[in-house]
């Protein structure tokens, strides 16, 4: 058994949830990874954030996935981290990361329809974020 992580700031809560949604379908993809990247460095809500706990955040959602509840402890500890407010920004996240490689595979599939269910937003607000990941993603 893993020993119980730190806890978590909102940043870090976030970026766990881009982190699991990679590793849903058991290969995080270089794609996946440099979208994470871009997002801490570029994204408002991570002005403040040091991005050496990006490393920390990653290898606790690692051993969390490897556990047999693994996933709740994960959603768990996100929300004990996240303000409410914010679950929608954790999803748009996690679509985003999800859409990065151009293919949504059934395991992040799952895990969207997890989150969604874990964090309480409703069909319609996920759809117009779903929507809004997949039109940023598009390719010619």
């Amino acid at each position: 058994m893993t020993q119980t992580p730190a806890p978590w700031s909102p940043e870090d809560a976030l970026v766990a949830m881009m982190v699991a949604v990679s590793i849903s379908d058991e290969a995080i993809k270089t794609l996946e990874l440099l979208s994470i990247q871009r997002i801490v460095d570029h994204l408002p809500i991570f002005a403040g954030y040091d991005s050496d706990h990006l490393k920390r955040t990653s290898q606790t959602v690692f051993d969390l996935v490897e556990e047999e509840d693994g996933l709740d402890a994960l959603f768990g500890l996100v929300r004990a981290a996240l303000p409410e407010r914010l679950y929608e920004t954790a999803y748009a996240l996690c679509c985003d990361v999800a859409a990065s490689d151009g293919r949504l595979r059934d395991e992040e599939l799952r895990f969207l329809q997890e989150t969604r269910y874990e964090l309480n937003i409703d069909r319609l607000r996920t759809a117009a974020i779903e929507w809004g990941a997949r039109a940023r993603h598009m390719t010619l």
